[in-house]
């Protein structure tokens, strides 16, 4: 294996492990399109439909501590090719369980597994191969960026598939395991950052705050995570769900359109966020949010009236919401995080992202005692909630930094001791 030196090998090392986090965001997003699908063939109700999206967060979520722990311990690249290889076999048991829910509930499950080490572990691996590659700073773009890639490349994909070509509910499962393949190969030839044998703390451990970021992390990260996954999840979930009648034979095409709308925005976001970051001086994510409360209300006259348009209109609003969410949020906890808890603060990070995905299941519950129009609303108000909780945060945490810097010793002290108050900082 090629031993990493400054220059250009260097500088483009992390491009030999975004495969393997594109093909497992592919797989683990390309379900969402044919949710319609098994809908129209198999006859799934919604409630089954929102239990499937439920096994996936129950997959991911244990995935994420696991998979940051275990790579913490063993190194970057085992445990994602043990994740690429997950969704393969995740991808196996999908394309031969169409018509059993119970297999489709393994298959999301192994998917959600897959998905978490993807996230986990080639975010870690990216932005510590960004540090070695002189370009700290873009670690988080990068990952953020190349998993959108994978959830709206897989999503765009798989849904073309299943609403245009033979074999819907196989094809585009074998054509992800065949870029799965490519991507393991890939990944064979990428550069280790972290080798087997690191600090032997617990899992618990290995996913605790830092002590001296935990109440940033409490009264700034938090209430605004569940939101960065739930921008999506209204939009491509929620959205077309609301519209299914007015679309007849083309309830797949339109969903497939719509998370491509919402995620290539998202990407076009993440991809240009570095002067957008700096702009906001640390308030990206409140602006995030805040879009994704405006698109909830833009899925009302859908709600009301089943018109097509206010879906395709919350679309790329959702996106912007959730491309600046994330990356704002990713951002800052790698700022928090040293070398040795960077994979275990990300994984808490992303589950608490992924909360966003039990959405639709809690909306779909609650409609049997309130019309969903109001259920978004009430999503919008709380979304304002948490906002509010967040800026309240940023102030306090700024103003300490700020003190902190006035009475540090050297320019030096103050640099280090300002970042952790700039939410923009990587």
């Amino acid at each position: 294996m090629t031993r990493e030196h400054p220059g250009t090998s260097s500088a483009r090392a992390w491009l030999l492990v975004a495969p393997a986090m594109i093909v497992l965001g592919w797989g683990g997003n390309q379900f969402l399109p044919l949710l319609q699908l098994y809908r129209q063939q198999s006859g799934y109700t919604q409630v089954q439909v929102n239990i499937l999206v439920a096994v996936y967060v129950l997959g991911i979520v244990p995935g994420f501590a696991l998979s940051g722990a275990w790579s913490d311990r063993f190194g970057r690249k085992p445990i994602l090719l043990v994740g690429v290889v997950l969704g393969i076999v995740g991808s196996i048991i999908l394309a031969t369980s169409a018509s059993s829910l119970a297999g489709l509930c393994v298959g999301r499950f192994v998917s959600g597994l897959s998905v978490a080490a993807g996230m986990v572990v080639g975010t870690s691996w990216v932005k510590e191969l960004s540090v070695r590659g002189g370009r700290a700073e873009a670690g988080a773009r990068r990952a953020s960026a190349v998993l959108t890639i994978g959830f709206g490349g897989g999503a765009g994909v798989g849904g073309a598939l299943a609403q245009f070509a033979p074999l819907p509910s196989v094809l585009p499962y074998i054509v992800q395991i065949a870029a799965s393949a490519a991507a393991f190969v890939a990944l064979l030839a990428a550069v280790e950052t972290r080798g087997s044998g690191g600090t032997a703390k617990s899992l618990l451990g290995d996913l605790r705050i830092p002590t001296r970021s935990r109440a940033r992390f409490v009264t700034v990260v938090l209430p605004l995570a569940p939101w960065v996954f739930a921008a999506p999840a209204l939009s491509f979930a929620v959205g077309p769900s609301l519209v299914g009648q007015a679309v007849p034979g083309f309830a797949v095409g339109f969903a497939t359109l719509v998370t491509v709308i919402t995620l290539g925005f998202g990407w076009v976001t993440q991809f240009v966020s570095g002067p957008i970051l700096r702009a906001l001086r640390g308030r990206a994510g409140l602006v995030g949010v805040a879009l994704i409360a405006v698109g909830a209300l833009l899925l009302i006259p859908a709600a009301t009236s089943q018109q097509v348009w206010p879906v395709l209109l919350a679309a790329p609003v959702f996106g912007i919401g959730y491309g600046l969410s994330m990356v704002s949020g990713l951002t800052t906890v790698q700022a928090m995080a040293t070398p040795d808890d960077l994979a275990g603060l990300t994984a808490v990070y992303y589950s608490l992202t992924y909360a966003g995905f039990l959405l639709p299941a809690i909306l779909a519950a609650l409609t049997a005692v309130s019309p969903i129009w109001v259920l978004l609303i009430a999503t919008s108000a709380a979304i304002a909630v948490c906002a509010l909780i967040a800026a309240r945060g940023i102030r306090t945490h700024t103003a300490s930094a700020a003190a902190t810097s006035a009475t540090a010793g050297t320019p030096t002290e103050r640099t280090q001791t300002a970042r952790p108050g700039d939410l923009s900082s990587s």
